[in-house]
Order: structure tokens, then sequence, then C-alpha cells
């Protein structure tokens, strides 16, 4: 396509696909829950909104980079065949210096107004997902969502030394839930498309290991995810509330890891990756209220 043809038509919300708004709002939800988790009482408003925002922004920032990076890969998959760059709506230039722009600003707020270590923190989760994830781990392992999700869990941890200007233990057990979430949600989105991904060459575990495989090891995470889960209970981070919503929801992911096991719903797949983002966002809300509700000494 002509430079014009892929400039033309390109509208604010081919822009704001670019950051994937839908993601990165998953992420600032966990960010901001860990802000109000480091602290007894409420978060300082200028830290709640001007550290959500610079998070938010180099989240942004590195979502426009992983389109930038994938879209060749996305004209091949029919998730992903009509986002800006693919369908040529937005030119790599511009999308280059759009995803410039939204890390500076991030950077700049949350270095100016925030904290250095939050801001290097975020630097850091934006290189080893726009970068090291999408770039490298995403071609080259099965276990790609494995590594690579380490930068998808550091929201809550970004938010919590936004606050506190350090790294606790129960900052990183914040982060730990999402890293033992992430590859049952994803995996089981890799299944439902996994055709299109070995169309496109990414070696996703249900294309190099086989469906059963990936289902088996889906029902182990979610397992070791739902052991995790307990763990700000008995660190007397969280209370009762807490430790109820999360046997709870932890049933309830359980129960579509097994229902994918016994292979006999065909929808399995994608309602396990949809019970898995109402399953994450429902856990967070949950500790918080319990934060406030059941306060720990020692929180």
């Amino acid at each position: 396509m002509t430079e014009l043809q892929q400039t033309k038509t390109a509208s604010w919300r081919d822009y704001k696909e670019l950051t994937k708004p839908n993601v990165v709002l998953l992420m600032i939800l966990t960010s901001a829950i860990g802000m109000f988790m480091a602290v007894p009482g409420m978060v300082p408003l200028h830290i709640l909104v001007l550290g959500n925002l610079g998070i938010a922004l180099c989240a942004g920032s590195a979502a426009a980079v992983n389109h930038l990076v994938d879209q060749r890969v996305d004209q091949k998959m029919a998730r992903t065949h009509n986002r800006p760059l693919a369908q040529g709506r937005v030119s790599s230039r511009h999308a280059t210096l759009f995803a410039a722009i939204l890390g500076g600003l991030g950077m700049y707020i949350l270095l100016t107004w925030i904290n250095p270590l939050t801001a290097w923190l975020t630097l850091a989760s934006l290189v080893g997902y726009a970068f090291v994830y999408t770039m490298f781990l995403k071609r080259a392992t099965p276990q790609n969502i494995v590594i690579g999700g380490l930068a998808g869990a550091a929201p809550p941890l970004l938010g919590w030394t936004a606050v506190t200007g350090q790294i606790d233990g129960h900052a990183l057990l914040l982060v730990l839930i999402i890293f033992a979430w992430t590859p049952p949600h994803f995996w089981a989105l890799a299944i439902h498309r996994r055709e299109e991904y070995a169309a496109a060459a990414i070696p996703m575990l249900p294309v190099t290991h086989g469906v059963a495989f990936t289902k088996l090891h889906i029902l182990l995470y979610t397992i070791l995810m739902f052991l995790v889960t307990l763990l700000p209970y008995a660190t007397h981070m969280s209370g009762p509330l807490y430790l109820l919503g999360a046997v709870v929801l932890g049933g309830g992911f359980l129960y579509w890891a097994i229902e994918l096991m016994r292979d006999k719903n065909p929808n399995a797949p994608m309602e396990t990756f949809k019970y898995s983002i109402i399953y994450l966002m429902s856990l967070f809300v949950i500790m918080l209220v319990d934060h406030y509700v059941f306060p720990m000494s020692d929180a």
C-alpha cells in the first residue's frame, strides 16, 4: 500500500486501537488496586491520577510497538487482520512516532511527579513486553507467554511503588498471582486460534505440542494459580472476604480447566478465556474491598 493509502483513512479510533485499550484498562485496574493495597487509608489523589496515567501511557506505547512488530502476522489472523497497521490505515512511521510520544510522556510524568523507581520499573516492563516478548520470545519458544508474562504482571507492583517508593513482598505476591494466571488465560485463546497461529508460524503451545498437552498444562497452571491466590490470606495481607472470593472464583476457573480436559464442549476454550478475564478483575476487586472491610495491621 502507498503512504497515502496508509494514512488517508486514519482516525483517532485507529490510534486508540493501537494502544489496546481493553488490555490497558485491566492493567490499570490492577495498578490502582496495588496502590490501595499499599496503604491503610486513601491513596494521595495526585499519585492515583498521575501514577496510573503514566503507567497507562507507557502500556499504550508498548501495545503500539506490538502492533508495529506484528503487523505482517496480524494480516494472517482473523482476530487481528483488521488492525490499523495490518490494514494500512496507519503507517509504520506514524505508529512509531505515536509510540515514542506516548512512552516519552508516560516516563516524564512518572519521573517528574511519582518517583524514579516506578518510572524505571515501568520502562523495564515496556521493554520486556514490546521488545523481549514481541520481537524475540513470541517467535522463539512455545513457553513465550510463560516467560514474557512477567512484563504483563508488573502493574500491581508499579502501583505499589508509586505510593511507597519501595518494593515490598506483598507487592511481589500480587505480581505472582497475575504471572500464574497468564498461561491458562492465554493458552485457552491459543487453542481456539491454533490454526491461525500455525499459519502465522507463531510457536504457541497448542501448535507445537498439541491441544491435549496444552489442556493438561492449563489445568496444572490453574491449580498452581489457585494455590498462589491463597497466599495473600496466608501471609495476612488479606482477610476472610478475600479468601472466600479466591476459593469461589478459583473453583470456577478449575471447573473450566476440567471442562477443557473433558473435551465435550467445543466452546470451552473461548468460555475459559472469557471467564479468566472476569476472574482476574473480580479477584482484585474483592481483594480491594476486603482491604478496607477487614484491614490487616501489617498490610
